[in-house]
């Protein structure tokens, strides 16, 4: 193995959107099993060095492909379309109004009810990004077309992530 080979070789994947995910969860199992540094321990310490860079190398990958925004992000670097989220924030205008009328209604909401009732309606829109993504990733292989689609779920996830803190804020403490 190559620690420069791309996240999809080094598990014996196809590089696609679509992954089995109990499949990738067997698979980083596997490769941590035979990169484990205390196996390598009677080898001396350059042998458990290495050892610990294959270790430190699958886990990093495991991160990236398990969850579909990043391996979706990096789907399109590697085909030459990077998501570049710092520098460009472009949006279609339709997803900078949908974004302001998440922000009141976040801004809005007493309740429980009222922020799951928005962490729903985020949910659902996420699912039609992500179905997108599948399309354009998979299907299409437009990689420059999925940017956008991809950029916009980063939104999302850190709107959900700021959803979630305002309902833990309101759980009472046990």
């Amino acid at each position: 193995m190559n620690l420069q080979t791309d996240d999809f070789a080094l598990f014996g994947l196809t590089p696609q959107f679509a992954q089995d995910k109990a499949a990738l969860n067997a698979q980083w199992k596997l490769l941590q099993a035979q990169a484990h540094p205390d196996k390598f321990a009677a080898q001396g310490a350059a042998a458990q060095r290495v050892a610990m860079q294959w270790s430190a190398r699958i886990n990093e990958a495991y991160r990236r492909l398990k969850d579909p925004l990043t391996r979706a992000a990096y789907l399109c670097e590697l085909n030459g379309a990077p998501i570049n989220a710092h520098s460009n924030t472009a949006m279609p205008a339709s997803f900078l109004v949908q974004q302001i009328e998440w922000r009141e209604a976040l801004d809005d909401a007493r309740t429980e009810a009222a922020l799951e009732a928005l962490l729903a309606s985020v949910s659902a829109a996420k699912t039609d990004l992500l179905a997108e993504c599948t399309q354009l990733l998979d299907v299409q292989r437009d990689f420059a077309a999925a940017v956008l689609p991809v950029r916009c779920l980063m939104f999302m996830d850190k709107f959900a992530d700021d959803l979630n803190q305002r309902l833990d804020a309101l759980a009472p403490l046990s």
